[in-house]
């Protein structure tokens, strides 16, 4: 038996055998729209003004982003602020945007979850999976965290939708959740593992629309392959 003659006899082999673990189920650890509420954290100017450890540009796009994507896959989301009003200003305007009939939650504590209201609401949408972005990273990302996984909660962290004082300020405040548990994500990640299969066509359109918007290189690289050859994700 040649070698061509050997390819075509074992082809019907291989393919059942890639039908059979493409039918495999996915981890568990996967965040799926029903399985997870998003908390959005003190994406306020005030905060943003000392931020260094990401662009404010880019770190207003990426939240924005996160928040559509979560509103897409009608994932529960919670906004919250700190001193809105006497203080760090209101949150984002294009973030609000999202969730215009949504107000944040205004706390005075540095410790989101040391606000009753925001544990309550967590706990209302019944699900022990918990992702959160916050300004800053240091603080308001790193206490809440830390608590809700003491409190037996499943957490993942936005690392681009966050940002911290300086660089190493970020850093070792992510390191310090993850050592704790927490696993870290960025937001096209997170859009991406929500959407999970391209025949997906509830979302597609939508999941395409925030990818060329916010996405960057592949946002573009998006738009490029639709106007030059009418291209598409998941198209055979």
């Amino acid at each position: 038996m040649n070698f061509k003659t050997l390819i075509k006899a074992a082809l019907p082999v291989i393919l059942a055998f890639s039908a059979g673990a493409h039918a495999a189920p996915p981890a568990e650890q996967l965040l799926t729209p029903k399985n997870h509420t998003l908390v959005l954290i003190d994406h306020q100017p005030q905060m943003a003004f000392a931020t260094r450890s990401i662009d404010i540009a880019e770190l207003r796009n990426n939240v924005t982003g996160l928040a559509k994507a979560a509103r897409t896959f009608k994932v529960p989301t919670i906004l919250t602020s700190v001193a809105a009003k006497s203080f760090s200003g209101p949150i984002f305007p294009e973030l609000q945007a999202v969730f215009p009939e949504q107000a944040p939650i205004d706390r005075t504590t540095m410790n989101t979850w040391e606000d009753q209201r925001v544990v309550d609401a967590v706990q209302k949408n019944g699900h022990k999976k918990v992702v959160m972005a916050a300004l800053w990273t240091e603080v308001c990302l790193v206490q809440p965290v830390l608590s809700a996984i003491d409190q037996g909660y499943e957490v993942y962290i936005v690392t681009d939708a966050s940002g911290g004082v300086s660089k190493e300020a970020h850093d070792m405040a992510v390191q310090r959740m993850v050592q704790a548990g927490a696993r870290p994500v960025t937001w096209l990640q997170y859009m991406l593992e929500l959407q999970r299969d391209w025949a997906r066509g509830e979302t597609y359109a939508p999941v395409m629309k925030i990818a060329s918007e916010h996405g960057g290189g592949y946002g573009l690289g998006i738009v490029y392959a639709k106007e030059m050859f009418n291209a598409k994700e998941g198209k055979k």
